[in-house]
């Protein structure tokens, strides 16, 4: 059975990983300013940081 050795820390492989997490994390906390005004807000700013979340793994998975 053949093994690859990887240099990388975990931190370098799930780089996209975090960023859609941070991203998210960002948006439910945009979300949680507009609760009481707009509920509809929170909604929207979660998936508006999923979708930031998305394109910043695919810029970040594009360099490696």
């Amino acid at each position: 059975m053949k093994t690859e050795k990887n240099d990388k820390s975990p931190w370098e492989n799930e780089k996209g990983t975090w960023a859609i997490g941070g991203a998210t994390m960002i948006g439910v906390g945009v979300g949680l300013i507009f609760v009481k005004t707009a509920p509809i807000l929170m909604a929207a700013s979660i998936i508006i940081g999923v979708g930031v979340g998305l394109v910043l793994s695919s810029f970040i998975s594009s360099r490696s």
